[in-house]
């Protein structure tokens, strides 16, 4: 498979959201089949603002709030579920076995995994990883595309941006 992948500056929040509907809008096609999103970057790079307006693209209406303590936040929008994970205080990978991590993953199923590393070889495969890294005044956003599913949606989102 051929690495697919998109590099954006972002300068403001309205760009990070035109991002995110993009992605969620050309997911929408495909979201039959399960999506795993991993999302990457440091504390306050923007990954929960970039989940939320990804989210509300899905067809959430009401607020999206970190899963920081909770580690996940189901959305239930009609065809398709979302799972918002935020693994950044998960102790151990093992922890993710005892509330059944295997079974957020599968058809018509969204993941937006927050902190994917920690969670080791218990998570599924990553469709599209997200990077955002801050430097100086803008972030930096480098989506991937990690299986034949990712390449299609993002090529099918950002295909006029190359």
């Amino acid at each position: 498979m051929t690495t697919v992948t998109y590099n954006f500056e972002v300068a403001d929040e309205q760009h990070t959201q035109h991002i995110a509907q993009q992605l969620a809008n050309a997911l929408k096609k495909v979201a039959n089949q399960g999506v795993v999103v991993h999302l990457e970057g440091d504390l306050g790079a923007g990954k929960t603002t970039f989940s939320r307006y990804f989210i509300q693209t899905l067809g959430h209406s009401g607020t999206v709030k970190s899963p920081t303590y909770t580690l996940v936040e189901p959305y239930e929008l009609g065809e398709v579920n979302v799972y918002h994970f935020d693994l950044y205080r998960l102790a151990d990978p093992e922890e993710l076995e005892f509330m059944g991590i295997r079974d957020y993953f599968g058809d018509n199923t969204v993941c937006l995994v927050e902190w994917p590393e920690r969670g080791g070889a218990l998570l599924a495969s990553a469709d599209i990883t997200i990077t955002i890294k801050l430097e100086e005044n803008v972030r930096c956003f480098t989506l991937t595309a990690d299986s034949k599913t990712g390449t299609g949606i993002l090529a099918a989102a950002f295909a006029d941006a190359e």
